[in-house]
C-alpha cells in the first residue's frame, strides 16, 4: 500500500523557517520524481518543486526559487522541504507527491503525479 506522509508544518513569523518530511512507503521510491505542492482555499494546487529520482535534478517554482530547497534521502525513502524566509504568501496545505509511468506533463504540474499524501498545514503569520 502506498504511503505519504508529511511532517513538519507549523506556525511561524514571517521570515522564519521550515524543514518539511515526507516519509514514503510501499513503492519503489528511488523510481520515482518527487515533487511538493501546496494550496489555499479555492486556489488550485501549486507546484513549488520537484526532484528527479536521483536527486540530483531539481525544479523550483519561482515563487519559491532561492528561498526553498527540495532534497531527498533514497536511503531513507524520504523527501524534505528547506523553507526559508518564510512569508505570509506561503501560508497554505502543503503535499508531496509522487510520480512514475505516467504521461509527463512536467515536473510542477499535479496531473503529471500518481500519489499524494494528507498534507501538512503551514501558516506565516506577520
Amino acid at each position: 500500500q502506498v504511503q505519504l506522509a508529511e511532517s513538519g508544518g507549523a506556525s511561524v513569523q514571517a521570515g522564519g523557517t521550515l524543514r518539511l518530511s515526507c516519509a514514503a512507503s510501499g513503492f519503489t521510491y528511488s523510481d520515482y520524481y518527487m515533487g511538493w505542492f501546496r494550496q489555499t482555499p479555492g486556489k488550485e494546487r501549486e507546484g513549488i518543486a520537484a526532484a528527479a529520482p536521483g536527486g540530483r535534478t531539481t525544479f523550483y517554482a519561482d515563487s519559491v526559487k532561492e528561498r526553498f530547497t527540495i532534497s531527498r534521502d533514497n536511503a531513507k525513502n524520504t523527501l524534505y522541504l528547506q523553507m526559508n524566509s518564510l512569508k505570509p504568501d506561503d501560508t497554505a496545505m502543503y503535499y508531496c507527491a509522487a510520480a512514475h509511468g505516467r504521461t509527463w506533463y512536467g515536473p510542477l504540474l499535479p496531473s503529471t503525479y500518481n500519489y499524494w499524501g494528507q498534507g501538512t498545514q503551514v501558516t506565516v503569520s506577520e
